[in-house]
């Protein structure tokens, strides 16, 4: 029986290191650790966005609903239950998709780079990303990018406005009854 369980023992660990030897490729291992490089406060950013559009989509469904249901002495105590759930419901989007992050890598990003890059092109692109001046620049490229999107924003608004009006002239000519006024909040910055 003893000879029988060292066997199965001895069996079981080839197996596992043929599977090893197998799964060990090398190319997927760079292609891994480029996915990993990459991933840093841009990232981040893309998961806030992704959650932020899902919450987006719960306010334009429920902001209706609030001021069609709740009487208007009511709605702002209710608007603040509101958000104190958007809030969770955000940060918990935000944890949810963030989780997916790995595993959707693993699956779809790894294998695609290991099949389009040669074992030496994948070290040269993590050489890249392990460089000082594009770490520096994973760092600094969200405040930059938040600095123009603001500029940007600044810089159109009143153009922005003033079409908006112009479709609400037209849409009210097309549908009829009072147009509305044109908010002058900033656009949904990304």
């Amino acid at each position: 029986m003893k000879k029988l369980i060292t066997a199965l023992a001895l069996a079981g660990l080839a197996c596992t290191t043929a599977l090893h030897a197998q799964t060990a490729d090398p190319k997927l291992e760079w292609a891994a650790k480029v996915i990993a490089l990459q991933q840093g406060p841009e990232l981040d950013r893309l998961v806030g966005q992704l959650a932020g559009s899902s919450t987006q989509e719960l306010i334009a469904n429920w902001a209706p609903k609030l001021e069609a249901n709740v009487p208007k002495a009511q709605q702002k105590k209710a608007s603040d239950d509101l958000n104190v759930e958007l809030k969770k419901y955000a940060t918990d989007a935000n944890q949810l998709i963030s989780k997916q992050v790995a595993k959707v890598s693993t699956e779809v990003l790894v294998p695609a780079y290991a099949e389009r890059f040669t074992l030496e092109e994948l070290k040269q692109i993590a050489a890249f990303f392990e460089s000082p001046a594009i770490k520096k620049y994973q760092t600094v490229a969200p405040e930059l990018g938040n600095g123009f999107v603001q500029k940007l924003v600044d810089a159109s608004r009143a153009d922005v406005l003033a079409r908006a009006k112009r479709f609400d002239d037209a849409a009210q000519k097309i549908v009829g009854g009072p147009a509305a006024a044109p908010k002058a909040s900033k656009p949904a910055q990304k």
